[in-house]
């Protein structure tokens, strides 16, 4: 969090009382940077850590330089996917009731001609995506001749999804006298290009902080033969037993199969598709935002800007494609200083990848093996795993001396050795040896044989026998 106040950096009253309503005091660090440039009128190109408040950060001082009182579209924002679009919406619903902004979402998947209804209620504000507004001022249904705000969300995605030249018409129809900002985690070229081409003079605000990724945040990972990862993701959820986590993938052609796996496992589990309709999407999210939904399966475009409230762990059944997309995926949980853990499920030949990304975010990203209920480290694993009488060697060498004696009583002696000198302390109470036992006469049957040999014998047979006996 930054030094100043609401009002210190510029925002009204009214806008301020509604932050301090729901908690926020303060303004974090990007938006005591940004707020005072964009209520000054620059373009801005602001980059800064997910879930570090950039959403306030352009939509507060775009709220408070509107004037309520017009019946004319004077701001636009710009947003990847459906999703992050209507979750702009929901926040700048909440700061425009307070100063009578009206606000409308155009994005794709929703009714077209609803959406031209509704625009005749006259908003002020209008949030969506670039498709579709681009599908709108096609039509004619759509004028952005006095837009002088512009705000590019995600705006790293929304160049490297291919909506270059729906943005570049979309810029082409607003007013000359406009104002653009964009907002982004990371800086692909594109980002340079499009500053180069539409704003004069931008300020650009970087906040960079000492780690990438959130050091509320742990990050481990679990190595696993491919054919083993639905089995270890299912042992995972188990053992950490999440209230609802966020699993990514890298292909969207395997949500389905991830889907049917987990809940055969007996998981409530839902899938973002990015090809289904608003309507599917948006139930989908509620479904997870209530705590109906346990288990979220979603590509990085599908899951990209969402904020969960709660979300406390993060799944990676594919690694990130890059430490770009490290971050943004790990920035799902840990927000605005939450503790959060992401897990990422990597095949030995993914280890690589692992090594990588703890070079390049400089974060303690280390293997972890699940075992008895519990994530363990290499060490850990070793310790628990060591048999049973080396784990307790340490515990036999203490053992007291009456112990000690009592075992080296029992133990036999070499023959022709004198037996050691013993303390009388030592051996207290230690059982003395048993004496040996003293040898048996010969039985009766015995004698009784031999009587019976004589009987009949000649007399000098007797009498060699009688002397042999008595020697």
């Amino acid at each position: 969090m930054s030094k100043y106040t609401w009002n210190e950096i510029g925002i009204n009253e009214l806008l301020a009382d509604k932050l301090a309503a729901n908690g926020i005091v303060e303004p974090t660090d990007v938006q005591a940077e940004t707020i005072p440039i964009l209520l000054g009128g620059s373009n801005v190109s602001a980059r800064s850590q997910t879930g570090t408040g950039k959403t306030l950060a352009y939509l507060l001082p775009l709220l408070q330089k509107l004037n309520s009182h017009s019946n004319a579209i004077q701001a636009i924002i710009l947003a990847p996917t459906q999703e992050l679009a209507m979750q702009i919406v929901r926040v700048a619903e909440a700061y425009a009731e307070p100063i009578n902004i009206r606000v409308q979402q155009l994005i794709g998947g929703a009714a077209l001609k609803r959406q031209v209804e509704k625009l005749k209620l006259r908003p002020q504000l209008v949030i969506g995506t670039p498709g579709r507004i681009h599908e709108l001022l096609k039509l004619r249904k759509l004028r952005l001749n006095d837009v002088n705000n512009v705000v590019i969300d995600e705006a790293d995605q929304v160049f490297q999804l291919g909506s270059t030249k729906e943005v570049e018409i979309i810029l082409h129809s607003v007013g000359k006298d406009r104002q653009i900002a964009f907002f982004s985690a990371t800086y692909p070229d594109q980002m340079a290009r499009f500053e180069g081409r539409w704003m004069k003079n931008p300020e650009r605000i970087q906040i960079t902080p000492e780690h990438r990724v959130s050091q509320t945040i742990d990050n481990y990972f679990i190595v696993s033969d491919k054919r083993d990862k639905t089995d270890t993701a299912r042992r995972l959820v188990r053992l950490l037993n999440p209230a609802s986590a966020l699993l990514f993938l890298n292909d969207t052609d395997n949500i389905s199969n991830w889907e049917s796996k987990l809940s055969y496992e007996g998981f409530t589990v839902e899938a973002l598709y990015g090809d289904a309709d608003k309507q599917r999407r948006a139930a989908t999210l509620a479904r997870f935002r209530d705590g109906r939904c346990q288990l979220l399966l979603a590509t990085d475009v599908a899951a990209r800007g969402l904020d969960i409230e709660g979300l406390t762990l993060v799944v990676q059944l594919d690694p990130a494609a890059d430490a770009d997309h490290y971050v943004h995926r790990a920035g799902r949980t840990g927000r605005m200083g939450r503790a959060g853990t992401v897990v990422s499920i990597v095949t030995p030949q993914e280890l690589f990848i692992m090594e990588k990304f703890r070079k390049q975010l400089g974060i303690d990203l280390s293997e972890r093996t699940m075992f008895r209920g519990k994530l363990l480290t290499a060490e850990e694993l070793r310790e628990a795993t060591r048999p049973f009488a080396a784990r307790h060697e340490a515990k036999l060498a203490e053992r007291s001396d009456v112990q000690q004696a009592k075992r080296s009583i029992e133990r036999k002696e070499a023959p022709g050795t004198a037996k050691e000198a013993r303390p009388e302390a030592a051996i207290k109470g230690a059982a003395a040896p048993k004496p040996k036992p003293a040898a048996k006469p010969a039985p009766k049957k015995v004698e009784r044989k031999r009587e019976g040999k004589n009987k009949g014998a000649p007399k000098w047979l007797k009498a060699k026998r009688e002397a042999e006996k008595e020697q």
